[in-house]
């Protein structure tokens, strides 16, 4: 076959796509995920969610490099934690003492960092699968469940949570848990772009799902049920307590004094829950006043239940170790309670140092041999034992990993997790980490106790709704009924492996499909 001058000029000069100019389509991308924020609480405008996808969706179709796809998704990673995360900026600004153009710098190399998964998304999309939803949609689950592991995690703005409350396909989450909300959110999205661009084959499957949502919606299948027991009745109690007076030594008794007092009426509820760290020293430092309020709840036949750090002198050995091991831990104590959790996922940099060994070899840097962390509770812990019922615990942002507080759900009857989110002050921190813990209660199918600090403190019932909730930054107690729940429903059974091998399968045959396409060439 002979080909013309023109064809051969073609070949060799091949000429660029014509498309946005790559610093225009960075913007687009950019600011696609900086509106993802208004999905989320408090804002609650569920649409953006299939917007902000769907928007970095369409500016991969066309046939580009690798580097420059890289780009468009790393704006859109940048963009999605520098603004859904800013909330990070009260702790390290106002609680931190940073000044505020290091805070910036700081949050700005946060959204960078957090912004490669999506970069390393879109590459992935634009040169290994097929450029279609359903990979699209896995590539979407694959980083967002990379978030829950690698580097410790960071389990934040899932698109998922956008749908908590929109049964119609949150209902999905009790079945494969948050993951399968969002996949089918993805997928919904890229589908539609697809039904503007005429091509609507890929809607069929998007379809299928939605019906199996809704349909799991209107049935209503109770994956789990009452146990039969009557409801326990609670007070949560929200000492309000300012983040920066916290934790000086001289306002310690002046805390236990609020919590104390707060609780004097609420002595004869089945349960009493303080927040995390409600007793703002260890447990051997504080004897006196927990044996106080031990005999309180005991005369009361009330089960007292508050979070408190930890010392294990016991296992404290001054030859090996500087410092005994301490934990971050929610304790039970009182009338008909035992038991004790560890928290199991601490906050790099906040609750420990990463590589921490490593400072034992650099003794010129300044403090390196004061430093303190806390210790990691084991995987296996038993629940609390309260009220002839067993009670799941989660700390603090801990509650944000769907498989840590799915296994600390099994063989439990309720959950409750505890909290202090002053560091986040007014911001939207507090009230994207609460929707949070309405999908665990979703997929766990388990009523869930929130108490913090300075709120929201709420009761959830086993479908993810607010069942009450006290008002932020009050000096307040949250008083209602749980309701004990036994069964397990399929995410609690299965966890997170049938999505995930759903996502492989779907990556597998969109890249066999894709090395069976003729490639094309593309010069940028």
């Amino acid at each position: 076959m002979r080909l013309s001058t023109v064809d051969l000029q073609k070949r060799l000069n091949p000429e660029k796509p014509k498309g946005l100019p790559l610093v225009l389509t960075i913007l687009i991308a950019w600011l696609a995920g900086a509106i993802f924020i208004f999905a989320l609480a408090p804002y609650g405008f569920w649409p953006v969610a299939l917007v902000s996808p769907a928007i970095l969706y369409a500016l991969l179709l066309p046939q580009m490099s690798g580097k420059r796809a890289f780009f468009i998704g790393q704006a859109y990673g940048t963009g999605l934690w520098c603004v859904g995360a800013f909330w990070l900026y009260t702790s390290i600004h106002v609680y931190g003492d940073t000044p505020v153009w290091l805070a910036l710098i700081m949050i700005a190399l946060m959204g960078l960092c957090m912004g490669l998964f999506h970069g390393f998304l879109a590459l992935t999309f634009n040169r290994l699968v097929g450029k279609q939803p359903l990979s699209f949609a896995a590539l979407w689950i694959l980083q967002e469940w990379m978030k829950t592991w690698l580097f410790t995690g960071f389990p934040w703005l899932f698109v998922g949570y956008a749908f908590t409350e929109q049964y119609w396909l949150s209902s999905l989450a009790p079945v494969a848990g948050v993951f399968a909300v969002s996949f089918v959110a993805v997928l919904l999205a890229a589908s539609i772009v697809e039904l503007l661009r005429r091509r609507g084959g890929y809607l069929i499957a998007t379809f299928a799902l939605l019906i199996i949502s809704t349909s799991l919606w209107l049935i209503n299948p109770q994956w789990t049920k009452p146990k039969g027991t009557p409801d326990l009745s609670v007070s949560l109690i929200q000492g309000n307590i300012p983040q920066d007076l916290k934790w000086l030594t001289e306002y310690q008794i002046e805390t236990l004094k609020i919590y104390a007092t707060l609780t004097s009426t609420e002595w004869g509820r089945d349960i009493v829950l303080w927040p995390e760290s409600s007793i703002p020293m260890f447990q051997d430092e504080a004897v006196g006043f927990i044996n106080e309020m031990v005999k309180m709840a005991k005369e009361t036949d009330t089960t007292w239940v508050t979070g408190i750090p930890y010392r294990d002198q016991a296992d404290f050995d001054p030859k090996m170790d500087k410092y005994p091991p301490f934990y971050n831990s929610v304790i039970a104590l009182g009338s008909d309670a035992e038991g004790m959790y560890k928290k199991q996922r601490l906050v790099p940099f906040g609750e420990y140092i990463p590589f921490e060994g490593m400072l034992d070899i650099l003794p010129n840097l300044a403090g390196s041999q004061d430093i303190m962390s806390y210790s990691r509770g084991s995987d296996s812990q038993s629940p609390l034992r309260v009220r002839g019922h067993n009670l799941g615990a989660a700390v603090c942002y801990e509650v944000a990993y769907p498989d840590t507080t799915r296994k600390n759900a099994i063989n439990t009857d309720f959950l409750l997790t505890i909290s202090n989110d002053a560091w986040f002050g007014t911001s939207a921190g507090p009230l994207q980490h609460l929707q949070m813990v309405q999908m665990r209660a979703l997929e766990n199918g388990r009523w869930f106790m929130r108490a913090t600090n300075t709120g929201v403190t709420a009761i959830i019932d086993h479908k993810g709704r607010i069942v009450k909730r006290a008002p932020q930054f009050e000096r307040t107690v949250l008083r209602g009924d749980i309701q004990a729940r036994v069964g397990n429903t399929p995410f609690m059974r299965f966890g997170n492996y049938p999505i995930l091998m759903v996502i492989a399968l779907l990556l597998l045959l969109s890249y066999l499909g894709k090395r069976a396409t003729p490639r094309t060439r593309v010069i940028d």
